[in-house]
């Protein structure tokens, strides 16, 4: 890792430390405007960046003072880590903790909450679920989610849940147009092309391979293995579109923006496999509502990890820096730190689940042979999320505030209204969840730059955005709580779905250390995520 110094003078270098870059539809150069924003209240925020840098340096810690055992330790408490537990749970096991890092459980669902609502930190809604998907539709069952289902089993999904009408705009040519796919006044030929995607996209979402499995679904191992559409993964998703001739640019910065939305990168970082995944995997139906229908919450996701979490609440432990992992014989050997009261001990457990992320692995297994593994070949996206409370909004022309809220070629991927399922009749205060993917450069460069910046020049950038996109809205920002996630969402990179990596890196160690995060899928949804939990839980229990 670079030292302090060298950090400082490649930041200096590459422009990143102060001022701001152009950053390629990805991010604005910044501007300075410190009095137009003297009136906002705000900080900046973000994982647990002082316990990572312990991690990542690998500080001097105190030793060990103390030992306990425990049948099965999770270590993260993320989607994947929750969702682990609750299936141990699920199955009559209790001997089992899960440490977290932070105060709180979730992960990239994570959410805040001020006076006026809760929040989105992260992930924000999730769609319709494929009806072939028997463990998640129980669970979204238990808990009220799906109510029931008509005489040809489509679910009802509770309309509370549902995201409410107007669900989604796109401000283009100076006016928000309905939908987010580029239509008021789109020339004819690239309205044709756009066309011509979507009927590509039909077939895609029907289509089978040799082995009778859907070319694209969920969980995506469960996707065909025929190379006809696996081969896909081979090359990238702008490549493939070049290829087929799609070369309207209203059509390709839709798809530029569906890569950033779900992805964090751009079509030429992505595979062509992950880009019509992106489209055809999801095939969801429901008795009332239409096929693309979202389910969402002034939280986002954060109130489906808090269902998983309140399963298993009483068996998580937060603070916990999980140091070290090493089989000791016939366990393994976890050193922990205790971040509040500033103590090591040493966790004994018969079976591990890291629900961490990779690069967090790597540091953990030091010393573990892990054969085949290029944990360099692992792209993770940094994101800037910005959660503004307004007192109103200006009038803007067109399409009234919906829940998601995009412009056409800016760097952010628009914001959503938290408020938007709010089933008050008074106009209140809103708070507009804006997600801006970081995604000009090489992830570690455009990290880099991310954590150099400032809470000021970050308002730098957002403001002026949220400018274009309501004229005057300035004076009306009270607040700004800032987000930034340095490592949000593993990026499905060319030949990293189908590679061989994916294979390699939640093989099991010794029978003793199981792996379940969504960078073992390459995709970070919430469905993943879950079935990854669900994946390595039923691992361990056959080992028992």
């Amino acid at each position: 890792m670079l030292s302090s110094i060298n950090r400082r003078s490649f930041l200096l270098r590459a422009g990143l430390s102060v001022g701001g870059v152009m950053l390629q539809n990805c991010v604005s150069k910044v501007t300075g405007h410190k009095q137009a924003y003297a009136h906002i209240k705000g900080k900046l925020n973000g994982p647990n960046h002082k316990a990572g840098h312990i991690l990542r340096d690998k500080l001097q810690l105190p030793v060990p003072t103390e030992s306990r055992t425990v049948k099965t330790l999770i270590v993260g408490s993320g989607i994947s880590g929750l969702s682990a537990a609750r299936w141990l749970k699920k199955q009559g096991e209790h001997n089992f903790e899960v440490l977290e890092l932070e105060n709180h459980a979730g992960g990239n669902a994570y959410y805040g909450s001020n006076a006026v609502s809760k929040y989105p930190l992260g992930a924000h809604y999730l769609p319709i679920v494929n009806n072939d998907d028997g463990l998640l539709i129980e669970f979204l069952q238990q808990h009220n989610i799906i109510t029931g289902f008509n005489d040809k089993r489509l679910p009802f999904y509770n309309e509370y849940y549902l995201c409410f009408d107007p669900e989604e705009r796109l401000l283009i040519n100076g006016e928000w147009q309905e939908g987010l796919v580029p239509d008021f006044g789109v020339p004819t030929k690239d309205k044709q092309q756009i066309d011509r995607f979507f009927k590509l996209i039909n077939t895609l979402k029907q289509a089978k391979g040799k082995d009778d499995r859907y070319a694209f679904t969920l969980p995506l191992d469960e996707s065909s293995t025929d190379n006809a559409y696996r081969k896909l993964d081979q090359i990238s998703f702008k490549d493939y579109l070049k290829t087929y001739g799609f070369t309207s640019e209203h059509l390709l910065w839709y798809l530029d923006y569906c890569c950033k939305d779900d992805y964090g990168v751009l079509s030429d970082k992505v595979s062509a496999w992950a880009g019509l995944h992106y489209f055809a995997a999801r095939k969801g139906k429901a008795a009332n509502a239409e096929d693309n229908a979202v389910l969402t919450w002034p939280e986002g996701n954060g109130w489906l990890m808090s269902r998983l979490r309140d399963e298993v609440t009483e068996h998580i432990k937060t603070n916990q820096m999980a140091y070290a992992i090493k089989p000791d014989g016939n366990r393994v050997a976890v050193t922990v730190y205790d971040i509040q009261l500033h103590q090591t001990i040493t966790i004994y457990a018969d079976k591990v689940i890291m629900a961490s992320p990779q690069f967090v692995n790597q540091r953990l297994l030091k010393g573990t042979n892990r054969p085949g593994i290029d944990y360099k070949a692992m792209h993770y996206s940094p994101w800037l999320i910005a959660n503004l409370t307004v007192d109103s909004l200006p009038y803007a022309k067109g399409v009234q505030l919906c829940w998601d809220n995009v412009a056409y070629n800016t760097p952010s991927v628009g914001y959503v209204n938290a408020n938007q399922q709010s089933v008050s009749m008074r106009e209140n205060k809103k708070v507009l969840t804006y997600y801006l993917p970081l995604c000009n450069q090489e992830p570690r460069v455009s990290r880099l730059a991310a954590y150099a910046r400032t809470y000021e020049q970050w308002l730098d950038i957002i403001i002026p955005e949220m400018e274009k996109l309501h004229l005057g809205i300035t004076p009306h920002i009270e607040e700004a709580e800032l987000w930034l996630w340095g490592h949000g969402m593993i990026s499905p990179a060319v030949n990293y779905i189908w590679g061989g990596m994916r294979t390699k890196a939640r093989q099991p160690i010794n029978n003793q250390i199981f792996f379940a995060h969504t960078d073992l899928s390459g995709i970070s949804v919430f469905e993943e995520a879950f079935h990854q939990g669900i994946q390595a839980a039923t691992q361990v229990l056959e080992q028992a």
